[in-house]
């Protein structure tokens, strides 16, 4: 489940993370009302207005800007709210801003210099333990400076068994160049973050930048934040902070009648029991020249009722021009899923898509007989190379 960034902000500070303060509005009257209320708390006399969706790169295309005075807070505020905002990380139509985070002003002057570091923490899947990715280089792309700059990216990886070390906060904040009392606050600040994301169940925590202000602070001034789904029947609050304006509707549908699903951008549905399976379907796609449309787990049972409302949720996609069947009949026999697959169409009317039906294990030839005499426009197979070909033959 992904986070706004003052939604992750919250978390952060709930753990001790010093971050950036701000209000959320969402309309302009708000974020002036919102820019008083900093003014009053924190003494800031220029505020950041930044538009809220699920995706990063917002600076570049203008959903991030200073205002210096009430009367730019009213009229930036009126201008991102509402905009369609495009983002290296949206498609071409981009995202619907709906609300803003007026934030204070923390790149004020003071005895030093301010600097800008990057900083997340994730799981290593090749190694299986939590990891701090860092760099100095703040505020760009981690991308980018995996591509140029390498040996300005560093790793810490965590014991699972004893967790973070002093040593290790230590070491980050030495390899980041600082001294002093921004060594030791970017210790406390390393410690808390990786504190919030074991406790929070966060699958990824990115602050970019972390922030070491003019008198030596050290603070999240951005948070992207992503909470593992399977983890929230620990954490009932996070529910509530789930946008559902900012998730792809079919996949909510999908969600809502206990399908997993994944929306993608071929023009080949698939419709498969288990996520390995589902997988290795959409390679087998990919070789016969098409491109997945989906990723589409219907479970252990593959009812005519369960079909059915995988169909729909297929074809609400205006790209996809076949569906792949790809159902192996372990706990379910392969001759239900055949008459669920009949039923569901005949209950639907005309599907004007050609559909494969690939189902091997318990009962596969009285499937492939069921299939073949109903007299529907569904192809049948048993081999994976032969929903291959007849995919291939679909497309051309």
């Amino acid at each position: 489940m992904n986070l706004h960034e003052y939604q992750g902000k919250e978390i952060l500070s709930s753990f001790g993370v010093r971050v950036q303060r701000g209000i959320v509005a969402p309309n302009a009257n708000e974020a002036v009302l919102a820019a008083k209320q900093l003014t009053a708390e924190t003494g800031t006399k220029w505020y950041v207005i930044k538009a809220q969706i699920h995706a990063g790169g917002r600076g570049k295309g203008g959903g991030v800007k200073l205002a210096k005075n009430l009367g730019e807070v009213e009229e930036i505020a009126g201008k991102i709210i509402g905009m369609h905002l495009v983002t290296p990380q949206t498609s071409k139509e981009g995202k619907k801003v709906h609300q803003v985070l007026v934030a204070e002003d923390v790149y004020y002057p003071g005895p030093s210099e301010t600097s800008e570091f990057y900083m997340s923490v994730l799981l290593n899947r090749a190694i299986g333990r939590n990891m701090i990715m860092y760099s100095t280089e703040g505020g760009m792309d981690i991308e980018a400076v995996a591509e140029h700059t390498p040996h300005l990216i560093f790793t810490e990886e965590i014991d699972p068994s004893v967790g973070l070390m002093p040593f290790q906060a230590r070491r980050i904040a030495f390899n980041l160049g600082l001294e002093g009392n921004a060594f030791k606050e970017m210790t406390k600040f390393v410690t808390a973050l990786y504190t919030a994301y074991v406790e929070s169940d966060a699958s990824l925590f990115e602050i970019n930048p972390v922030l070491k202000t003019s008198d030596d602070k050290i603070m999240a001034v951005d948070a992207k934040v992503t909470i593992d789904d399977n983890a929230l029947y620990r954490h009932r609050n996070y529910e509530d902070l789930r946008d559902l304006r900012e998730e792809n509707p079919i996949e909510i549908e999908a969600k809502a009648v206990g399908l997993n699903y994944v929306d993608l951008d071929g023009n080949v549905g698939c419709m498969v029991n288990g996520a390995g399976l589902a997988m290795a379907t959409m390679d087998l796609i990919k070789q016969a020249g098409g491109e997945p449309a989906n990723f589409l787990d219907v479970g252990g049972t593959a009812d005519a009722a369960r079909v059915e409302a995988a169909f729909k949720i297929i074809l609400k996609d205006p790209n996809v021009k076949a569906i792949l069947i790809n159902i192996f009949g372990g706990i379910v026999r392969c001759d239900r899923v055949a008459q669920g697959v009949i039923d569901a169409y005949k209950n639907m009317g005309t599907i004007n898509v050609p559909i494969i039906v690939r189902l091997q294990g318990t009962n596969a030839d009285i499937a492939k007989k069921l299939i073949d005499d109903s007299g529907l426009n569904v192809l049948s197979a048993t081999e994976f190379q032969e929903a291959a070909d007849k995919v291939q033959q679909v497309l051309s």
